[in-house]
């Protein structure tokens, strides 16, 4: 079953066709350089340019993959949680193809479909312990299949991302920061004493990184000569100074650290026989690490996706559509987009004939 996945929560506008072969293709357009300007993304901004890049993006990706429209047989949309304006713009493309089509529409949830993105290149065991780590998300969950998740710890205020985010902008360091940080890092060694781990006092699983964002703000009042006077000389073969180097390590270093401490404290509570890394922040060099040695000193399988899965792309959702899809879950045309800050429920329709016309056929009469 061929399925086109769709994703514009943030500043990509994402669209991908999977199968049951895995990913047959798959077209992004990254607004990075536009919001880089401000410093982040502009809400806006994001929506105007998925409004403006959607239709062309859809028609490049059906000539270059030679998929003709009627092959397509069901849509798969991230439905939140994210920027409402832009998740909106994606919903009502998703619809509308869906209707014209006559094909099957599924909602996804867009965390879920991070951590099951290495699903498209390997069998991940169950159950599983999933590390989720991005911009807005610092979540542990408990996985029992593709259709069960269990948050176990959450993010209390700011996720990792958020923290390597602002950490970048009191450098001076260009937007996205947290990818320059990282890059900066490999310079040097950490100073592991440099900054705390932030919110282990404790003996639940959830996270606080406004601490160590806070710590590296008086850091650098406290050592002016870091930040940096010209970020415009900043690019791919930008050589910081040592000193910056060392504090890039070290940050990365600690976040890295509590991240591991945290995931061998559920893994005292959950047996579980592998450990998903997912989300933006899976792309860091000292994180990724962190994670693959936890799993093998437990002897567990480490699922580490691929650096161009761990971006917000489509697809994973096109991926963990067809999932849901072909166990007959499915949406009718007044899915509703879920905001960042609102959990997103589970409200799928289910046809258990998967991925057969009749599915549709209920979400036709459920849209009246």
């Amino acid at each position: 079953m061929l399925c086109l996945g769709i994703e514009t929560s943030c500043d990509e506008t994402s669209l991908a066709l999977a199968d049951n072969n895995g990913l047959l293709d798959q077209i992004t357009f990254s607004q990075a350089d536009i919001h880089s300007v401000f410093g982040g993304v502009v809400p806006e901004m994001a929506s105007r340019e998925h409004l403006n890049k959607l239709s062309p993006l859809f028609q490049s990706l059906m000539e270059r993959s030679g998929t003709k429209k009627k092959d397509i047989r069901a849509i798969a949309v991230t439905r939140g949680p994210g920027l409402l304006g832009c998740l909106l713009v994606g919903l009502g493309f998703a619809k509308g193809l869906a209707l014209g089509l006559g094909v099957p529409l599924v909602g996804v949830n867009h965390l879920h479909a991070h951590l099951m993105a290495p699903g498209l290149e390997k069998d991940i065991s169950f159950p599983a312990l999933g590390i989720l780590v991005s911009g807005g998300h610092t979540n542990i969950y408990l996985i029992k299949n593709p259709f069960d998740f269990e948050l176990l710890g959450r993010t209390l205020d700011d996720a990792a991302g958020e923290a390597f985010d602002k950490a970048a902008k009191t450098l001076n360091i260009p937007y996205p920061g947290g990818v320059f940080i990282d890059r900066f890092a490999a310079f040097s060694s950490p100073d592991q004493k440099m900054f705390p781990k932030p919110y282990l006092d404790n003996t639940n699983l959830d996270f606080s990184f406004s601490g160590i964002k806070t710590a590296m703000v008086y850091f650098v009042r406290d050592n002016q000569d870091l930040i940096l006077q010209n970020r415009a000389i900043v690019d791919e073969k930008y050589i910081p100074s040592p000193e910056l180097s060392k504090v890039c390590a070290s940050f990365n270093w600690s976040i890295a650290r509590t991240i591991k401490i945290k995931l061998k404290r559920a893994l005292t509570r959950h047996p579980v026989k592998s450990i998903i890394l997912a989300g933006g922040v899976a792309a860091n060099t000292m994180v990724r690490h962190a994670v693959e040695e936890l799993a093998l000193e437990h002897h567990l399988e480490p699922v580490l996706p691929r650096l161009t899965l761990c971006t917000d792309n489509a697809a994973m959702v096109a991926w963990y559509g067809r999932l849901l899809i072909n166990e007959g879950y499915y949406h009718s045309l007044d899915l509703e987009a879920i905001p960042r800050g609102k959990k997103v429920p589970w409200d799928y329709l289910r046809d258990r004939v998967r991925g057969s016309k009749s599915a549709f056929q209920g979400l036709s009469e459920q849209s009246g």
